[in-house]
């Protein structure tokens, strides 16, 4: 399968997994791994876990290296419904994930090329492959209906 039509299977993943509580931004994380299995997947829950990290990468990160049993995510694929954020983009970068996929910019935080780009950065010691706006205008329109509310 091609890369586009398999990252639009993964990002529509991860448009159902994005959070749609009234409280937390809904963005959606999935990690696939080398195979193409789907090793963890995460909403945000800042709100519901009162916790400013609990990001949807971040906390499929973590999922993912349990899964694992290691936090070294090599040759993994990281799905995710926005751009990611510094904080994002550099814990992406720490887990060593090989390939980033997003669907809608966010122009306001996004790290990787809007305002920022975290995971292009030659200083680093890992860049993963990135693939942007994938599905971007049914990303888009998740974050418009909650902003709306």
């Amino acid at each position: 399968m091609m890369a586009r039509p398999l990252h639009e299977t993964w990002m529509r993943r991860a448009l159902s997994v994005a959070t749609t509580s009234a409280e937390d931004v809904p963005v959606g994380a999935v990690i696939y791994d080398a195979a193409g299995n789907e090793l963890a997947t995460a909403g945000n829950e800042r709100e519901a876990a009162g916790d400013p990290t609990a990001h949807a990468e971040v906390l499929a990160l973590r999922r993912a290296a349990a899964v694992t049993g290691s936090w070294r995510l090599d040759g993994c694929t990281l799905v995710v419904t926005l751009e990611p954020c510094t904080m994002c983009a550099g814990a992406l970068v720490l887990a060593r994930i090989g390939t980033l996929v997003f669907g809608a910019w966010e122009p306001k935080t996004g790290a990787v090329g809007s305002l920022w780009d975290v995971v292009r950065d030659r200083r680093l010691n890992h860049r993963p492959e990135v693939y942007t706006g994938i599905l971007e205008a049914e990303c888009a329109a998740l974050m418009r209906g909650f902003f709306r509310r």
